[in-house]
């Protein structure tokens, strides 16, 4: 255990040789094996506690350095073992440093008076008129906000929400600041009330105040040169440089911002990255990608989105003022130049081209284009379940998750089929089919929710819904049939096995499911969350994080519950009398659908490799050169990653197929 005594009289007098003074030299503390020769023209006040100094750094370029302090005014400070602070301008005030931290060239770092270090600091959020506040905190996931943004109908439970995180801020109050161990703090302006975790990297930054840096070792986070940042929260992982402003804001795990990015009042969840553009008031759920100059995201709800240069929102029609709002479901995109009038809502993984100004909901029309035509919406539905672009933004999600704190605040479902989309393809399909009966399967322009389709359009998006609804309820079919009857202990052996195997593992996951933000869920267990936080069962925000990780280690499980009712559906009877000739069909229709959908993806990428992508290829020279130029940069179609990876999934998809139906055969 580490001990502190006082200062020796001996020590003293070797302090003061070295240009130090002290208010009171009683006030100041030091560890066993404390060595004064490391401390030089040091102004101590108040209570102080110091560490011994025995490491030695080696700064860029080589230059060795010795831990200790020089040039340094310290106010009620405790330093750690083998610190080294190093020309503080000003002073370091109400702080504790830990062991193996290094504090060069920096003005200030300060606490004043009492500080809850940015926990409890209320984000206007979505809606700038004010209406969803919601407070922050150090452990805040992109679910509890998603609930606390869109819920106040359920003003009784966010009442009890508030309260739970107004004590954890409460408990977080203090007038001492912390800085962990091994952080560096090189070269920057004024910190005050913040605390700071282990493995910090800041450097070169202009102003912290107010808020926490919630770093680890596992996951450091990196703030660089000209950054600014007041009332904030930062969490593990995150990198911010390039004088980028963030102000009154919660950034998760693994964000990255930089090129003079400027953030307001705004909510950013795991994975997000920002670049030169600007952002005010949006709820940025996991993936939200904003890399452009001139591209402004306001008043809006993302996640997986990816905003094109110069697109923009308006959530204000000058009369009442910014008091409206906007969605963008999970997987949408907006193209260079795009525009919304807010209020809208986009569907998931629909493409936004051009200019809207009609207040346009699609959200029962998933995986579409929504394009401007002479200043009409046009919708053209389901064309994205065919686009490589989508099959590729789904297979680089995972692999770019920038986490790497082993614990993961939130709970990402990367699926792009889901209970969650289909449930919206199948309502697209009775949409598309009541358009058509209303307004006669003849007419060119059908009018839906302030947008147009065309009729080639309506009909093609009937059949990729049907497509796509196909693709996954024959993938849930065929894995639940893999894990319960192929693989199972004992193989089953015949149809009332098989149907005994294909009943469901809980009653959960029938109904309506919801996209809380990012964590894909019966609509059910949310609600049941909201009831247990009403009725006391679930009492801590612990508690509450532990139900969002229980939902989502439980997804496939609900999944097949929902997958199984919308199969009876297809059926025509319970699975209880399934008989085999409708497995059979199913399976069938699954294989048609995914080796259809892939193939329609494989001629999609072909468009990269033709004659129009070879533009500006060989530029001065004649076709044979163009080609081998561009097969140079590009490569030829054939050796595509992308390609390969369709090519690949056809023929797996293809035996998996002739296995499961070889299997269901062979059963009595």
């Amino acid at each position: 255990m580490n001990t502190y005594r006082k200062l020796t009289e001996t020590e003293i007098q070797q302090l003061r040789q070295q240009g130090c003074t002290a208010a009171d030299w009683q006030l100041i503390e030091v560890k066993n094996g404390f060595e004064a020769a490391h401390i030089q023209d040091v102004h101590f006040s108040g209570p102080i506690r110091l560490g011994i100094f025995r490491k030695e750094y080696t700064l860029p370029g080589g230059l060795p350095v010795h831990s200790g302090i020089q040039h340094a005014t310290l106010h009620n400070v405790e330093v750690g073992d083998d610190v080294r602070i190093y020309n503080v301008h000003n002073y370091i005030a109400n702080y504790r440093i830990g062991d193996g931290t290094c504090i060069e060239n920096v003005n200030a770092i300060l606490v004043d008076g009492r500080s809850r270090f940015g926990n409890g600091i209320c984000v206007p959020v979505m809606n700038e008129g004010g209406g969803r506040e919601i407070p922050i905190y150090d452990h805040l996931s992109a679910h509890l906000a998603y609930i606390m943004t869109l819920y106040r109908h359920r003003s009784d439970v966010l009442e009890k929400l508030h309260a739970m995180i107004d004590d954890y801020a409460a408990r977080q109050e203090s007038d001492m600041g912390s800085i962990g161990s091994d952080v560096r703090i090189l070269n920057c302006g004024s910190i005050k009330n913040v605390r700071i975790g282990d493995a910090a990297r800041i450097q070169g930054v202009s102003v912290l105040k107010n808020g926490s840096v919630n770093s680890n070792a596992t996951a450091p986070v990196k703030l660089g040169s000209g950054v600014k940042c007041n009332d904030f929260i930062i969490c593990s992982g995150v990198e911010i440089s390039d004088s980028t402003l963030i102000s009154c804001c919660f950034v998760g795990q693994g964000c990255v911002f930089g090129k003079h990015y400027s953030a307001l009042d705004s909510l950013f969840f795991s994975n997000c990255q920002g670049m030169h553009g600007e952002a005010t008031a949006i709820f940025a759920g996991p993936y939200t990608v904003s890399h452009h100059k001139s591209t402004l995201l306001i008043a809006g709800m993302f996640s997986f989105l990816n905003a094109g240069s110069g697109s923009n929102q308006s959530n204000h029609m000058y009369k009442l003022g910014p008091i409206h709002q906007g969605v963008a479901e999970r997987g949408a995109k907006t193209t260079s130049d795009s525009y919304i009038l807010w209020p809208a809502k986009i569907g998931a993984f629909t493409l936004v081209m051009g200019r809207h100004t009609k207040h346009s909901d699609t959200s029962a029309l998933p995986f579409s284009y929504l394009i401007e035509n002479a200043t009409e919406s046009y919708l053209v539905p389901a064309v994205n379940l065919r686009s490589v672009g989508t099959i590729r933004d789904a297979r680089k999600w995972p692999k770019r998750d920038n986490r790497k704190d082993p614990e993961k605040t939130d709970q990402i479902n990367f699926n792009l089929l889901s209970p969650y989309t289909i449930q919206e393809m199948w309502r697209g399909r009775e949409v598309l089919q009541e358009i058509q009966q209303i307004s006669g399967l003849t007419t060119e322009e059908y009018c839906y929710n302030n947008c147009r389709i065309r009729n080639s359009s309506l009909r093609n998006g009937l059949r990729l819904y049907e497509t796509g609804i196909a693709k996954f309820l024959g993938n849930s079919l065929i894995s639940r049939i893999e894990q319960k009857a192929m693989d199972a202990a004992e193989p089953v052996t015949s149809m009332q096995g098989l149907r005994r195997a294909l009943m469901p593992d809980s009653p959960v996951g029938e109904g309506e499911w919801v996209d809380c933000g990012s964590l894909i869920t019966p609509k059910t267990e949310v609600t049941r969350l909201l009831d247990d936080i009403l009725q006391g069962k679930t009492a801590s925000l612990e508690d509450i994080q532990k139900r969002f990780r229980e939902m989502h280690c439980n997804y496939y499980s609900y999944e097949w519950t929902w997958a199984l009712k919308h199969l009876e559906q297809v059926w025509g009877v319970p699975c209880s009398e399934v008989s085999k000739e409708q497995i059979v069909r199913t399976i069938k229709r699954w294989r048609e659908a995914v080796i259809g959908l892939d193939r329609l993806i494989y001629e999609d990428a072909k468009k990269e490799f033709n004659l129009n992508a070879q533009t500006g290829f060989g530029i001065d020279g004649d076709q044979e050169e163009r080609l081998r130029d561009f097969e140079n940069v590009r490569g030829t179609f054939e050796s595509n990653s992308t390609v390969q990876e369709i090519l690949a999934h056809i023929e797996r998809k293809s035996a998996l197929g002739d296995k499961i139906l070889d299997f269901i055969e062979r059963i009595g």
